[in-house]
């Protein structure tokens, strides 16, 4: 049966939700493609077992939770399990946690949100009400679907979810008029992108930027894990010599790039571990379609202004964060974060949604979503 729930009882399951929100994020950035899980069981406000979703491919966070809490070997019935996305119901790499829960014998699921991957979407709610298990649904939803936004995204258009960041001057430059850029932000900023980062499947950037700045895009040590580097170049014209092209066994590189140019780059990146992939066409789409049979959730766009603004026409950028730095550097020929978007009028401008804006150290961010 689906459960009434009074105020009391709303208390304590929005602190146990919160408690398997928490738990999942200690795998972001590594659960790709699958989404980040955490999951708690408790017995009269006591934790009998909890666990998390470390990667595909690994048992599912309810699983460990079950494990642990039946080494207490304490009876399950009278105990409720808390998991921030619902139970799947299906045989994929490992075997449904629906069936799971209900061998375990556990008396009542609280589940946060209804999992938008269509082999599961209220299927394992539904064999766990057939199995006369108490389920409610719904806690701390919000919390739950913000989460796990860009799984959801992935699941609805089998295309990754798009960040484009950016850092500029308050006059709106991200470099001097001869392309100097570092740094427009404070440590405090770009610590922040560092973290970013950690929770990104991949960080897309243009041949332009690796030429002019020579970027690492990695997560500066906050992380083991190290988003997959990507080059989109027409041309390939890239440096023998790049930071991208120095750690290549922990830190992945996927160089993007049309057939037939550059022949011996290609080459001499491919002895380095550097992945080559050659595509008729390397517009943000395509990209992204690829990295989405990847099975990324999540594409950070780290690049110029041309390369974002065409992935902002293409519409392969949900959402955005803007870094401002009170500083003025002035020139019209310097750079802007982004190139010519075809709008004529200021009625047809983009705007952000649900957006935000908070101070980091000297400097400021806005965040929102663009529709």
């Amino acid at each position: 049966m689906l459960e009434n729930i009074d105020q009391e009882s709303t208390t304590q399951h929005d602190r146990w939700m919160q408690r398997c929100i928490d738990l999942a994020k200690k795998a972001r950035g590594q659960t790709a493609p699958n989404p980040m899980v955490g999951s708690v069981i408790v017995r009269n406000g006591q934790i009998l077992g909890e666990g998390f979703h470390p990667r595909a491919g690994e048992p599912h966070a309810e699983i460990f939770a079950i494990r642990a809490a039946q080494q207490t070997g304490e009876d399950l019935q009278d105990a409720t399990l808390y998991v921030n996305l619902e139970p799947c119901n299906h045989y994929g790499r490992t075997p449904p946690c629906s069936e799971a829960i209900i061998k375990a014998g556990i008396g009542e699921v609280v589940i946060g949100a209804i999992d938008a991957n269509p082999q599961v979407s209220g299927t394992g709610r539904e064999r766990l009400l057939a199995a006369g298990v108490k389920v409610t649904t719904g806690v701390l939803e919000q919390q739950c679907l913000q989460l796990n936004e860009a799984f959801f995204y992935r699941m609805k258009t089998n295309l990754p979810f798009g960040i484009f960041k950016y850092a500029m001057t308050l006059d709106g430059k991200i470099a001097t008029t001869s392309g100097h850029s570092y740094w427009i932000t404070g440590a405090e900023a770009r610590h922040l992108v560092h973290d970013l980062r950690v929770g990104c499947d991949a960080i897309i950037t243009g041949g332009h930027t690796v030429r002019l700045d020579n970027p690492h895009l990695n997560t500066h040590g906050l992380s083991v894990h190290s988003p997959l580097r990507v080059v989109v170049t027409q041309s390939c014209e890239l440096p023998d010599e790049a930071n991208l092209w120095k750690v290549t066994d922990t830190e992945k590189t996927l160089v993007i790039t049309l057939p037939d140019v550059n022949l011996q780059l290609k080459q001499k990146l491919r002895d380095r571990q550097v992945e080559v992939l050659e595509l008729d066409d390397i517009s943000p789409k395509f990209v992204m379609q690829e990295l989405g049979k990847r099975g990324c959730n999540t594409v950070l766009w780290e690049c110029g202004g041309r390369l974002g603004a065409a992935a902002i026409k293409a519409k392969m950028v949900q959402k955005v964060y803007a870094f401002i730095a009170p500083k003025l550097i002035g020139g019209f020929t310097a750079p802007s974060p982004i190139d010519d978007l075809g709008l004529m009028m200021m009625t047809d401008a983009m705007s952000l949604e649900r957006s935000q804006f908070q101070q980091i150290g000297t400097d400021f961010l806005i965040t929102g979503y663009l529709n």
